[in-house]
């Protein structure tokens, strides 16, 4: 059964219209005749968009209880019965409510497109995983539900829903997102012209980027080579010469005139050794392309200038920055150099020669001698052996006799030797045997012929035969000797690249593909693993039902070894029975045995980046059972320890009371009691404190929000006080509007809270609790006078079972604030610590403000997080929760 096809819409912020444009596509769809199904839509209040639900059929949801509560979801099950062509599922970065089958609604969507079924779906770009911290720092609100980018990228089409800041705030003005009691906090915060110009801006960049991706597939899908203008990019050119850093800055200058441009560098290793650079150059002008925000790439080509203009075109660079040549005049002379040479044949890509102070000044470093007998050498060797052999004869004849044979001789053999150098060994050949017929024949008695009539005359010739021949095989090994070594040298160079790309910790699966396409100048590179159901087969390397595809890069990817020009098994042993049956196959030429060897190194170093990102999941799977270990030793070393205290001294006051020989009086009984009714006070509060820190780590507690006024929680926590009660002030505003909490939980955490600033609060002090709203939430803030805590120590005095420098460790387990902290957490607030101007600590509790409509509290998502989901907001295996009193 076909895969089906999934079609997003991508918004920049709530309300621009995205599931409007959904229900619209719905409509023009079913029009034409296409079976179209309503699996999740929600209108928000919306009327217009409620008003577009009308005529389109709706899947029944599937109804959860959750905490006491009702929820609706997605019914995937009664969608896939139904079997409709096209299925309408909004919001796809949603969390599913505890129970569901799967965790987020785009695990929903993915199992409706293996069922063959298209869906439409919607997203906004502040719910992508790449841009959620940036989202955080922009607007000041964390997104709780993200999605993979992934997910959104593998769809078959994403279409941008745009709208200006400027219309998006209208539209908000006249109730058209929100009802009109959200509508001032949100155009306060979330909805104010900067944060929406961003998130429009990074909505644009995103899909300007997916569109890159997908023109580059298209590119090389259809062999097309001719750059296409669609985006700026800035290819510059590196030798790994002291001119680089001008280059680069220059280029980023050029990259800079164009927004959204691309920087990329490039540094070309020929095979023959001649462009080998500065490796501590090359590293520095590396760091310096990176921290522009560029990308620095290395390729192997004999042809520097058809490797330049490969690469450029292969990325559909725009620009490419040169530097003028190093060269000096004599040596332009003989070679026009890659400048020119690259100008001639780059066609539509702009080429940029800069100049700068080593222009002419020649190379500062030796180079490399050359190594490779291209064929303009050896063109030039027989050159040499046609004209020089003819010339040297015709200089010699007018004085022939004057100087001797052995010195003609010598001369024909230096003739040989200049061959050899520049043609290699058969030109060299070839002109010593062509040299000895010429002495033979006009230099040797008899003249002007073949005849030899002196032993030594024939002695002579032999000898400069044997000596030209031997001069001329040496030249050639040691041309073949300089090949190999300059070989060895490029390859070196790529595996240093590549052991630096690791190191930077740029050792991810498709980064390493990606880097062995470029290296090798190749269409697509594939790293396949053999299905693990799959059995062995004779012809299983061509079955693409063997293989499943891990990851790659490029072009259209290769479904199976067979179909790949070049592929490298992968050595898989190791305790992971995953990782074995991997094979790296590429496409797009042959390559030779050299190439492969490197490449092996590529493929090696894949299989390392699979099986540590795997080895990373297993590591994040055990780390909550790890965490509840670690809870669990602490717990009972809490028990241990700190509840013998408050259960001795009852245990003691009890059994004094019960002593019959000792008369006790009134005010000792009175005092026994009041002993026993406090210790096992302390005891109750301890085991509590215990159960809820349990409940919190295993993510069971319950947590039943809903409206609270502040102002009738406080008094209640600090009564619990009992005396000390007296040495705290409240001041709550009359106006501020209800939290949303549970109001048990409130209590608590105040009176832990407030319990904790009386303690360490000095004599003839008192700790004060007031509050205050801040946009769509409300602050609680208890302030003490006590020596307060170092802002390096904050993160301390919330771990658990410990106290800040390990004082008073006899008053109780050092639960008061982890507990505290989880369970604001667990109501979706926050719990954090600030300085008190003139000294002590100030500790903020931040909730929801309510918000009420006819389905009871609400918050939008981008106000601060949804209240649906409960306690589990926040919680897993490490809640960062905290723990101690200061």
């Amino acid at each position: 059964m076909p895969r089906g096809r999934l079609r997003i819409y991508l918004g920049a912020a709530p309300g621009v219209g995205k599931t409007y444009a959904m229900l619209c596509e719905g409509h023009r769809r079913r029009e034409r005749g296409t079976d179209v199904v309503v699996g999740l839509v929600e209108t928000h209040g919306r009327v217009r968009t409620a008003q577009l639900l009308e005529g389109l059929e709706a899947v029944p949801r599937r109804t959860l209880t959750h905490r006491g509560a009702a929820f609706t979801e997605l019914d995937v099950d009664a969608v896939i019965a139904r079997r409709p062509r096209v299925a309408l599922v909004d919001e796809l970065a949603h969390t599913n409510v505890p129970g569901s089958r799967n965790a987020k609604r785009w695990q929903d969507v993915d199992e409706l497109l293996d069922a063959g079924i298209d869906v439409i779906s919607t997203v906004n770009i502040q719910h992508l995983e790449s841009v959620n911290d940036v989202v955080r720092h922009i607007t000041g609100i964390p997104q709780r539900e993200t999605v993979p980018d992934e997910v959104v990228r593998r769809a078959d089409q994403v279409e941008l829903v745009d709208m200006t800041p400027e219309a998006l705030r209208r539209r908000l003005a006249h109730g058209n997102v929100y009802a009109p009691e959200k509508v001032d906090a949100a155009l306060a915060n979330y909805f104010r012209v900067g944060n929406l110009t961003a998130l429009r801006e990074l909505a644009l960049l995103w899909l300007a980027d997916e569109v890159d991706e997908q023109l580059d597939r298209y590119r090389a899908e259809h062999g097309i080579a001719d750059t296409w203008e669609a985006r700026e990019r800035v290819v510059v050119a590196l030798t790994g010469g002291p001119e680089g850093d001008t280059l680069v800055r220059r280029a980023a200058r050029i990259a800079d005139r164009t927004k959204g441009a691309g920087l990329l560098a490039v540094h070309v290793t020929r095979a023959d050794g001649l462009a080998g650079g500065d490796p501590a150059l090359l590293a520095r002008q590396r760091a310096l392309v990176e921290s522009m925000g560029g990308t620095y790439h290395q390729v192997v080509g004999d042809d520097v200038p058809r490797a330049l203009l490969e690469f450029a075109r292969g990325v559909n660079a725009t620009q490419l920055v040169l530097g003028a040549s190093r060269r000096g005049r004599i040596a332009q002379i003989f070679s026009r150099g890659v400048g020119v040479e690259t100008t001639a044949m780059s066609g539509s890509i702009d080429v940029h020669m800069i100049t700068h102070e080593h222009v002419k000044k020649g190379r500062e470093r030796p180079q490399r001698s050359r190594a490779a007998l291209t064929r303009r050498r050896r063109l030039a060797g027989w050159a040499v052996a046609a004209g020089g052999l003819p010339l040297l004869t015709a200089a010699l004849l007018p004085s022939r006799g004057t100087p001797a044979l052995p010195s003609v001789i010598l001369l024909f053999l230096s003739t040989v030797v200049g061959v050899a150098l520049i043609g290699g060994m058969w030109p060299a050949i070839t002109t010593a045997v062509a040299g000895s017929l010429l002495l033979n024949y006009f230099f040797t008695p008899p003249l002007h012929t073949l005849t030899i009539a002196n032993p030594e005359n024939l002695l002579a010739l032999v000898v400069f035969v044997f000596v030209a021949a031997a001069v001329s095989m040496i030249v050639d090994v040691a041309a073949r000797r300089t090949r190999e070594a300059a070989r060895a040298g490029a390859d070196a160079e790529v595996l240093s690249a590549l052991a630096g790309h690791v190191l930077r910790g740029e050792a991810a699966v498709p980064s390493l593909l990606a880097r062995t396409r470029e290296t090798f100048g190749l269409v697509s590179v594939t790293l396949l693993e053999r299905r693990p159901e799959a059995g062995q087969g004779p012809d299983d390397r061509s079955d693409p039902a063997t293989w499943r595809i891990v990851a790659t890069s490029g072009g259209e990817p290769c479904c199976c070894p067979g179909a790949a020009d070049t592929d490298v098994d992968i050595d898989g042993d190791n305790d992971d029975d995953n990782d074995g049956g991997l094979v790296l196959a590429a496409r797009g030429r042959l390559l030779d045995a050299s190439d492969r060897r490197v490449i092996e190194a590529f493929a090696a170093q894949v299989a390392v980046a699979l099986r540590q990102e795997r080895l990373k999941e297993k590591a994040e799977q055990a780390r909550p059972l790890a965490e509840a270990d670690r809870m669990r030793t602490a717990l009972l070393a809490a028990v241990s320890h700190d509840l013998r205290t408050p259960l001795a001294a009852a245990k003691a006051a009890v059994e004094s009371l019960r002593a019959t020989d000792v008369e006790w009086s009134a005010r000792d009984r009175a005092e026994l009691l009041e002993t026993a009714d406090e210790s096992l006070a302390t005891l109750d509060r301890l085991v509590a404190n215990l159960l809820d820190m349990s409940r919190l780590q295993a993510g069971v507690l319950g947590v039943a929000a809903q409206p609270v006024a502040v102002e009738e929680i406080v008094p209640r926590a600090v009564d619990d006080l009992g005396p000390l009660a007296a040495e705290v002030k409240i001041d709550i505003p009359p106006d501020l509007p209800e939290v949303v909490a549970d109001p048990a939980l409130l209590e608590r955490v105040l009176a832990n809270v407030v319990a904790n600033a009386v303690r360490y609060t000095p004599a003839g002090a008192s700790v004060l609790v007031t509050a205050s709203r801040y946009g769509e939430r409300a602050e609680i803030r208890i302030i003490d006078r006590g020596p307060g805590v170092p802002r390096d120590a904050y993160d301390q005095i919330f771990l658990p079972f410990q106290r800040l420098g390990d004082r008073d460790n006899h008053s109780g387990v050092g639960l008061g604030l982890a507990l505290a902290r989880g369970l604001t957490e667990a109501m979706g607030g926050e719990l954090t610590p600030d300085e008190t101007p003139g000294g002590g600590l100030t500790m903020v509790l931040t909730l929801p403000v309510a918000v009420h409509t006819g389905d009871g509290p609400e918050l939008p998502a981008e106000l601060g997080g949804s209240l649906d989901r409960g306690g589990s907001l926040g919680l897993g295996g490490s809640l960062g929760l905290g723990g101690a009193a200061p």
